[in-house]
């Protein structure tokens, strides 16, 4: 088959087509037909060598497919050739063939084309994931950082759906019109003091839940925007990795910070995440209470092309490399 391979970290030149042996199903597993791949913010982390995946992982980029079930593993009863599926991976997304636990895969959004597909589960996966892990609930003031990016456009919606008043960044006026569009009640230009302007729409309240993809770059002033008994999670590193994190401040709003990532976790939690995402957001997206992210699409032979896409800074919604 032929794959995405990333010899050596470095730039989006280094994302290079090439023929690479074709994975076999262990006992459990199975191997999936590539549909299309959803690109992320940890796809373009693990080509510069800050996200390596886990042991025993493929190290082929790419931690979302959709596409047809084309061979069983043993003992896999789940599923049969020919079933359309979207699977969340720990790794060998961007390649013509893929394998994985079998529970890792589910049937696509009903009503939602395959090549769609491809971009729903990461971003779903991990939205709801994270925010079962702390507690979201209606009435909570929730702050999703990068609201016109795949996560944030769907952590806006899912906000709204839990009954939450959301909060987002952006960095345009077109973002934050589009952020709004999506149900956003605050559309924070993300240049200007944005945890001064939070404090300020909420009546000097704060966010009782923050989803972080920045990292350390934020974390003072997401501190600052926390309500008491506030809750930070972070899943990304874009600015950093290390920062100072003011004790005191916690202390007095008896706030917690989270740093979590579905990647690492154990197969039987991430089959139970997909699962969960299954049953409770294909219902949302099938009665258009979450809308798909405006797309952009690239052969997957392109990849370089579409990781120059998401790092422009220029793009909306996500990205998908079409096989």
């Amino acid at each position: 088959m032929y794959a995405i391979t990333c010899l050596t970290p470095g730039g989006p030149e280094h994302l290079v087509w090439a023929e690479v042996p074709t994975p076999e199903p262990a006992p459990g597993e199975i191997r999936i037909k590539v549909t299309a791949a959803g690109v992320n913010r940890a796809d373009v982390l693990q080509r510069t060598g800050h996200y390596p995946p886990p042991p025993g992982v493929s190290d082929i980029i790419g931690l979302e497919v959709s596409g047809v079930v084309e061979k069983l593993g043993a003992g896999v009863t789940t599923h049969q050739v020919g079933d359309e599926v979207v699977a969340l991976l720990g790794g060998g997304g961007y390649a013509e063939y893929v394998v994985c636990p079998a529970g890792q895969a589910v049937p696509p959004p009903p009503g939602v084309d395959l090549v769609s597909a491809a971009a729903v589960m990461e971003v779903a996966a991990t939205v709801v994931s994270n925010m079962d892990m702390v507690g979201l609930k209606a009435g909570d003031v929730f702050l999703a950082h990068g609201g016109s990016g795949g996560i944030g456009s769907f952590a806006i919606q899912y906000g709204k759906a839990l009954g939450c008043t959301v909060a987002t960044t952006a960095g345009s006026p077109e973002k934050l019109a589009y952020c709004k569009s999506l149900g956003a009640d605050i559309a924070i230009d993300y240049h200007d003091e944005w945890w001064d302007a939070l404090r300020v729409a909420t009546n000097d309240y704060g966010a009782d839940v923050i989803l972080d993809l920045l990292g350390a770059g934020y974390l003072e002033p997401n501190i600052d925007a926390l309500a008491p008994d506030g809750r930070l999670v972070i899943i990304g590193m874009q600015k950093g990795t290390k920062g100072e994190l003011n004790i005191a401040k916690m202390l007095g709003k008896r706030a917690s910070v989270w740093a979590t990532s579905i990647r690492q976790r154990p197969v039987a939690q991430k089959v139970a995440i997909a699962a969960a995402t299954a049953t409770r957001v294909w219902p949302l997206i099938a009665d258009g209470r979450i809308k798909l992210a405006p797309e952009t699409r690239f052969p997957l032979a392109d990849a370089r092309l579409a990781h120059e896409q998401l790092t422009s800074g220029e793009n909306i919604g996500k990205i998908i490399l079409v096989a």
